[in-house]
């Protein structure tokens, strides 16, 4: 099988992976467990590749996926020209590998093992 499917169905997940997708772009840090990162690193590097390519296509589809946040309150910067414009402007002279996840250990309650996963 191709993906994790984390104990959810297809709506749930897909839900889960828009949430954490919008938050790291907004916080380019986020903390979760181990196997939802590892999943999300996928995911968030499509965004980037897409947000590289800038064409109005592109934004269309980064826009079906990523919820309509405000990254910025000075600015009033979404999360999609957030990735846009800051992100992606960043990463244009990387071939892949934006993101890094870093293991945490084991969290105290259920012992998931938890990672930070943040841009690179």
């Amino acid at each position: 099988m191709g993906y994790r499917k984390l104990g959810r169905d297809s709506s749930a997940r897909k839900a889960l992976f828009r949430d954490l997708t919008t938050d790291l772009i907004i916080n380019e840090r986020i903390e979760t467990t181990e196997p939802k990162a590892k999943e999300l690193r996928s995911i968030v590097e499509k965004m980037i590749t897409l947000g590289k390519r800038g064409d109005l296509h592109a934004r269309r589809q980064v826009a079906s996926f990523v919820r309509n946040e405000v990254a910025d309150e000075e600015t009033g910067q979404d999360a999609i020209q957030k990735l846009f414009d800051d992100v992606a402007k960043r990463y244009d002279d990387r071939q892949g590998g934006y993101t890094r996840v870093l293991k945490l250990g084991p969290r105290r309650g259920d012992g998931a093992e938890m990672a930070i996963i943040e841009l690179v």
